[in-house]
């Protein structure tokens, strides 16, 4: 089974609903936030259009080798392999909040990465928020005491 968000890319009125209810969430939950920070690389296509909506900025958490200038860096162990992703180190400034953005939670390990990366650069990750969770995996119990949420579930 693959979940993805390809079919909400390919209807526009879907992904402007998308786009909608994830706004709503945050500005119920988060009235103050500095930047939305997306994953590569379907966070770079919820998170810009989200952080237009709220009036906020949006940084990118890439693979490693892809940023230009200092970055940060942090490497984590996947279900399959090793990896490592970046920030640039002016990213973001120490007390400035931030929502991180993805598609899709499996295990975790990608999302704990970026909260992780945030943190060095002494900003507060104020919330994780993706489309789909694979509960059945368990990731968020990876993030800890970091608040989560998911649009959709599937076990």
């Amino acid at each position: 089974l693959c979940s993805d968000i390809s079919p909400l890319l390919k209807d526009p009125a879907a992904f402007r609903a998308l786009i909608d209810l994830l706004e709503d969430h945050l500005r119920v939950s988060h009235p103050k936030i500095d930047f939305i920070a997306g994953l590569d690389s379907r966070g770079f296509l919820i998170g810009p259009p989200l952080a237009q909506r709220l009036g906020v900025g949006f940084v990118l958490i890439r693979k490693k080798g892809k940023l230009p200038g200092p970055t940060e860096s942090i490497s984590y162990v996947l279900e399959y392999g090793k990896a490592e992703l970046e920030i640039q180190s002016d990213a973001v400034e120490a007390g400035q909040k931030v929502v991180i953005v993805d598609d899709l939670l499996a295990t975790g390990g990608t999302m704990y990465a970026a909260c992780e990366l945030v943190k060095r650069l002494k900003a507060e990750v104020l919330e994780c928020l993706v489309v789909i969770e694979l509960k059945l995996l368990k990731g968020s119990e990876k993030l800890k005491s970091i608040p989560f949420y998911s649009l959709l579930q599937y076990d």
